[in-house]
């Protein structure tokens, strides 16, 4: 079979917009090719998301062919979705890797954390994570790689993708809002062995 000429794929992709499903089908098939060369290419031949990248791209233009205005070729359009697609797939698995790897470094920080009474550090790691559980996650997971992981503003900037100033954002907001419950909580300020 011969490869699509650009009328053919202009004309399904208009009728694949007006909601013609029998069109969309046959656009996807005739596109699907392209899209995943660009899928590949982006998450690298040997990634595991590589088919959950390519389906969430075929969806994506799936739904983004209503605002198809016919302005460049649909391959074109097509690869162009998958191409922010596969980036935005390949950028969250980064960053949930790395997220899951600070977590488990603070779980074991957490459950080795050594004073000279056992139970007495047992107690205030566990009054500190039902702190923690209280503020949002952002907040809280910037203050724990802070405070207790002693990560720099810059390293937790890039392991959470925010801006450095969003970070120091989220660590004020977060002290503040630990101070504030502690202050009005005077059995909290004792298991924690803090002034009120």
């Amino acid at each position: 079979m011969d490869a699509p000429t650009e009328p053919d794929t202009l004309e399904l992709a208009e009728r694949a917009a007006s909601g013609d499903t029998a069109a969309t089908a046959r656009l996807l098939r005739l596109l699907a090719p392209a899209m995943a060369r660009v899928v590949r290419g982006v998450m690298g031949p040997y990634s595991a998301d590589t088919d959950d990248a390519m389906q969430q791209a075929l969806i994506a233009l799936v739904r983004a062919l209503p605002a198809f205005r016919g302005e460049c070729a649909p391959a074109g359009y097509a690869c162009r979705i998958a191409f922010r697609t596969a980036l935005a797939l390949r950028k969250a698995a980064k960053v949930e890797r790395v997220r899951r790897d600070s977590v488990a470094d603070l779980e074991l920080v957490l459950d080795t954390a050594t004073l000279p009474n056992g139970s007495e550090a047992r107690q205030r790691t566990e009054l500190v994570r039902a702190l923690l559980d209280e503020i949002p996650a952002a907040q809280a997971e910037a203050l724990a790689l802070r405070t207790m992981l002693g990560w720099s503003i810059e390293e937790i900037a890039e392991a959470s993708a925010a801006p450095i100033n969003t970070v120091r954002s989220r660590l004020r907001l977060a002290k503040e809002a630990l101070r504030e419950r502690i202050q009005a909580d005077r059995s909290l300020a004792e298991g924690l062995g803090v002034a009120p």
